[in-house]
């Protein structure tokens, strides 16, 4: 007996389960339950973006924390390239975090590489017309390279002129005149060398008297210094001296003084006696010359007068 076999539930079956693969296989592909929020920022790049591609990685520090969303010429500045940026939503883009284009390895892939940002700066936000907050950018390793290149090329080519100038038919004349006195001097010094070395021997000699000078300077300062010490005491002497003339002057001014308030007045007390008696002896004398014989019979007594 044969089985009997329904087709409309097989066929049901097989619908459910294409349906289940194809929803399994859309949600899958969605990637919602790996999904994540991104915050939108925007980058100013003044240098070359060659090899940066749309949704090229965007690392912190060496970590993908989004992709690049756009590249486009800056409409208000053509010299500029305009870069938009989804970066995850919690990573830490502060004022002073820094955007620079990197290459990957020798394929030539770029990528935008996020550094900087201290602990203290704070969070980047937009600021004036900007839609979204503007990372500053930094020259890429080749825009460095290309500004170290292009400096190096400049100094090389002064330096190629300038040995150009230096090497001119006057520089080179000048050179063949300098090498031309040079050797006319060593012949002169070799024609004079005995001149040469008794010069050099009479400095060596002065030298060594300068040095002996030198040697004997010191202990000369200090007989000038001893002396000028002795002379400083001679003043002070001297000074002494002085003060005790006048402290003796004036005592015997005082004392002098007291002699003359003391002994004037016997003085010119005598001095009146002695002139008395000057007075008395010249009358004595006046007498004798007019009778000399009252030596021998000493004064006489006056004669009687008429009538006596």
């Amino acid at each position: 007996m044969e089985s009997k076999v329904n087709y409309v539930i097989v066929g049901s079956f097989v619908l459910l389960l294409s349906f289940a693969l194809i929803a399994g296989v859309l949600w899958l592909g969605s990637g919602k339950q790996y999904s994540k929020t991104y915050d939108n920022y925007t980058a100013y790049m003044s240098e070359s973006v060659s090899g940066l591609n749309m949704n090229a990685p965007v690392k912190y520090r060496g970590v993908e924390v989004g992709q690049v969303k756009q590249i486009s010429l800056d409409d208000g500045n053509p010299e500029q390239v305009h870069l938009e940026f989804a970066i995850e939503r919690g990573v830490p883009i502060k004022e002073d975090t820094i955007a620079i284009l990197k290459v990957q390895g020798l394929t030539g892939i770029a990528y935008v590489e996020l550094s900087g940002g201290s602990r203290n700066s704070p969070l980047l936000k937009p600021v004036g017309e900007e839609k979204y907050p503007v990372i500053k950018t930094g020259p890429s390793l080749l825009g460095r390279l290309d500004v170290a290149l292009t400096t190096l090329l400049t100094n090389l080519n002064k330096t190629t002129e300038n040995l150009n100038a230096l090497l001119s038919e006057d520089n080179r004349h000048s050179v063949k005149q300098a090498l031309a006195d040079l050797a006319v001097l060593s012949n002169t010094i070799a024609t004079n060398k005995k001149e040469i070395d008794a010069g050099i021997k009479g400095a060596a000699r002065t030298m060594e008297n300068t040095a002996q000078v030198s040697a004997e300077l010191p202990e000369l300062l200090n007989h000038i210094a001893r002396s000028a010490d002795a002379v400083g005491k001679m003043a002070n002497d001297a000074s002494r001296a002085s003060v005790s003339v006048r402290n003796t002057s004036e005592s015997v001014g005082q004392k002098t003084q007291r002699f003359a308030d003391d002994s004037l007045p016997e003085l010119e007390r005598l001095l009146r006696e002695m002139r008395d008696v000057s007075v008395s002896l010249r009358r004595i004398t006046e007498q004798v010359e007019q009778n000399p014989a009252m030596l021998l019979r000493g004064k006489q007594a006056p004669k009687p007068g008429p009538g006596e």
